[in-house]
């Protein structure tokens, strides 16, 4: 502890998109930690959005990273997708799939095994160019912040997504509770929030760079989601984990919350 939580700085000058993205997303048959993780955060999506019918205009995804992998599945519920983060690289990253640029992550492997999820209505391709078509605007965002997105004027979003962020993001508890308030503030009244993110972990590795992440486990989350407003509509744990050179986890959960539809 004796370097403190990783600061806002570190992650604009250390954080490298596609480090992460070739270590935790090169997805393949393999049964490896990474993969079988992947895999359960995909189920999960797929069985929100296009099983239990979350659905509506807008969905703004928190803290997107350099992925797509958490938009495959909302893109055939929601008009209109706005992808955010707290870096320009990961920006950047982003944009670079959105406009087919050289280059850019191959993520086919990843659309198809969503779209056999669903039932393969939709050929890999077709997948990729819905996706591209919902993405309506890219953002940077701080969730530390009481207005995430700054001054950029949205409508309230049916949706806030946000998955592998903040406990990377929040480096104590009341920052996680002050963030989960934070993210409210983009929702309607009746809204869901969807998360998913890792338990127990102080760290994680993206080659030899270090992270800090918050270690929370399920009753804190629970907690801290319920303080912030929201009723758990669903909250699943497993016990799957990254291998310790890559995370310190034990364990991840996927929760679905929904803001009150009126003040009591």
């Amino acid at each position: 502890m004796e370097s403190g939580f990783t600061s806002k700085d570190t992650y604009l000058s250390h954080f490298n998109p596609r480090d992460y993205l070739e270590k935790y997303y090169s997805f393949g048959s393999t049964q490896s930690a990474e993969n079988q993780i992947l895999r359960f955060l995909l189920k999960n999506l797929f069985n929100i959005f296009c099983v239990a019918g979350v659905k509506g205009d807008l969905l703004i995804d928190i803290g997107s990273g350099p992925t797509i992998y958490q938009l495959l599945s909302a893109c055939e519920s929601f008009k209109t997708i706005i992808a955010t983060d707290y870096t320009d690289q990961n920006l950047q990253e982003l944009e670079k799939w959105l406009k087919k640029e050289p280059g850019a992550f191959d993520w086919s492997s990843v659309v198809s095994y969503v779209c056999e999820l669903e039932g393969n209505r939709a050929k890999g391709q077709e997948k990729e160019e819905k996706l591209r078509r919902a993405v309506k605007q890219v953002l940077k965002c701080d969730v530390t912040q009481s207005q995430p997105l700054g001054a950029v004027s949205l409508p309230l979003a049916d949706c806030v997504l946000s998955t592998l962020c903040l406990d990377a993001a929040c480096p104590d508890l009341p920052a996680y509770r002050a963030a989960l308030r934070n993210l409210s503030s983009l929702l309607k009244p009746g809204g869901y929030l969807v998360m998913a993110d890792v338990l127990k972990s102080s760290y994680y590795m993206i080659g030899e760079q270090r992270f800090s992440s918050l270690s929370l486990d399920r009753a804190a989350v629970e907690a801290a989601v319920r303080e912030a407003g929201y009723a758990i509509q669903q909250l699943e744990v497993v016990s799957q984990r990254y291998p310790s050179t890559m995370a310190g986890n034990e364990g991840l959960f996927f929760l679905v919350g929904q803001k009150p539809s009126r003040s009591a």
